[in-house]
């Protein structure tokens, strides 16, 4: 699901400022949370969908929204979460998968969650350190329930894997 930019240019700029509390580097945008932007009688409305239900970041966000858009001079302003469809990594943009790369965590590799990860032995990841493939997984959960944990047996780093769903 893409969402197109086209309508309220200047909202959409404003949303670009909006960071992902538990990955900085990352704006709302380039997670692809943000679904829709609708202004309708003086109201600007937000839709937005955390990337799994029950997200702690989701209430940051939505305060983190509000305050830049009323900065930027909409003061009345509705946020509304929605679940479905459920938000999958498709939606992350390319420049946001770069910037986690960059930041040190393994950007997804698919569009899809891999269901098999409890049945099976855990697939290889690249690492953002050293591109290497030579990794395994240490913990099907990393610094929060969207990574898993690896480690690089080539370079010995740690790293987070952002996780598809």
């Amino acid at each position: 699901m893409v969402i197109e930019l086209k309508q309220h240019p200047e909202v959409w700029s404003v949303l670009e400022k909006v960071a992902d509390p538990e990955v900085p580097v990352l704006s709302i945008l380039d997670l692809g949370i943000v679904r829709d932007v609708n202004f309708e009688d003086d109201q600007l409305e937000i839709t937005i969908t955390p990337t799994y239900t029950g997200c702690p970041a989701m209430n940051v966000i939505a305060t983190q929204i509000r305050m830049e858009l009323m900065a930027a001079g909409y003061p009345k302003i509705s946020i509304k979460e929605v679940l479905s469809p459920a938000w999958t990594t498709a939606w992350m943009s390319e420049a946001g998968k770069q910037k986690l790369k960059a930041y040190g965590i393994a950007p997804p590799q698919e569009d899809s969650s891999d269901k098999t990860a409890l049945f099976s032995t855990p697939k290889s990841i690249i690492c953002p350190q050293c591109d290497s493939t030579d990794t395994e997984m240490v913990s099907q959960f990393g610094s929060t329930a969207c990574k898993s944990l690896y480690k690089c047996k080539s370079c010995q780093e740690p790293f987070d894997y952002f996780k598809c769903h």
